[in-house]
């Protein structure tokens, strides 16, 4: 019974924070996910409604140990910056998609904006 009221707020969180926010084809959306072992970025236009650039965690299985932690997803958040400067996205919006802006999620924008990507 928890479990599924933790992910229906989870729901209304990503609801409320999709409302106010859109990607667009000069600044896409950064969309973050986390599930219990991987994460997973990814660069949207929603006036397009393509996915630009994707990067996650299972393409670093072989590099890294563990893929389910800070130090994965700061690697995801600059592989994930390093790909959207390669296809001339310099500005993107940050959704963390209901999710809390601590941990894994934040990693990942840190390591974004440290590879160069502004938000």
């Amino acid at each position: 019974m928890i479990k599924r009221e933790k992910r229906v707020a989870r729901e209304n969180r990503q609801a409320r924070v999709r409302r106010r926010l859109r990607g667009t084809d000069r600044r896409p959306r950064l969309c973050v996910y986390r599930s219990n072992r991987h994460t997973y970025a990814q660069v949207i236009s929603d006036e397009s409604g393509k996915t630009l650039v994707a990067a996650s965690t299972l393409a670093l299985a072989d590099e890294q140990k563990r893929t389910g932690n800070r130090s994965a997803a700061k690697r995801i958040g600059e592989l994930i910056g390093q790909l959207c400067l390669e296809r001339a996205i310099g500005e993107v919006v940050f959704d963390r998609n209901g999710f809390l802006y601590h941990g894994r999620v934040k990693e990942v924008a840190e390591g974004a904006r440290a590879a160069g990507l502004k938000f």
